[in-house]
């Protein structure tokens, strides 16, 4: 179970743009999050996905209280999170290849023997052809890199998956099919998964249940 409790977080100090925030998702569940841009809907996924420490509140991930955030969280506990943000070309650093990009965390975690393997069965997973391995960010679209970036969050098999508007700059087909990526693997794997977006027909059509932000936290 990942569980946000009474969540309270912002960036400057006084100033929340969350406010005791409620949120579970069971081990296997798809789990919707609807709400308006600015709603502060992103902060509350940064929150659950242990990429920012919130001001007030707990997290339980598998039963137990997060204590540390970020580079602070024992390996064990941030490997078992899976990310894909808004904005694929502000998630991946410039100066490495698509194939790099994948292999990342693999290498990060000590893993580098099954990078070659790995990075293969993802790209074609994903829709990324051989091709596409080699070039680096600026020299594919918004679309095949933000294939690469679903690849990377899936590369270590995570438990849970944190979707922040993954599609929302993508074209129908290509969300069709990122869509179709995670579903299989959520199958396949029993990963539990939060998808975080503004689009109610996709989130309901995506996820078991989906919850309007007023549901999930104060005004």
């Amino acid at each position: 179970m990942l569980e946000l409790d009474a969540i309270t977080a912002g960036y400057e100090r006084g100033a929340p743009v969350v406010r005791d925030a409620h949120l579970t998702v069971a081990a296997g569940e798809a789990v919707g999050l609807l709400g308006p841009s600015g709603c502060g809907k992103s902060t509350l996924a940064r929150v659950a996905a242990l990429l920012h420490r919130p001001d007030a509140g707990t997290v339980t991930l598998d039963g137990s209280r997060v204590t540390g955030w970020r580079h602070r969280a024992p390996r064990a506990r941030r490997t078992a999170i899976g990310v894909v943000f808004q904005q694929p070309r502000l998630s991946a650093d410039p100066r490495l290849s698509l194939r790099d990009l994948i292999a990342e965390p693999l290498r990060a975690t000590g893993r580098r023997d099954e990078a070659a393997a790995t990075v293969r069965e993802l790209s074609r997973t994903t829709g990324l052809g051989d091709d596409l391995l080699g070039r680096r960010p600026h020299e594919v679209s918004d679309g095949q890199l933000q294939r690469a970036c679903l690849a990377r969050a899936l590369v270590l098999r995570p438990r849970w998956l944190v979707c922040d508007e993954m599609t929302a700059m993508l074209d129908a087909s290509t969300t069709a099919a990122l869509v179709a990526v995670v579903e299989a693997y959520r199958r396949e794997s029993g990963a539990g998964l939060l998808a975080v977006g503004h689009d109610r027909v996709l989130l309901e059509r995506w996820c078991d249940r989906t919850l309007r932000w007023d549901e999930v936290a104060a005004a």
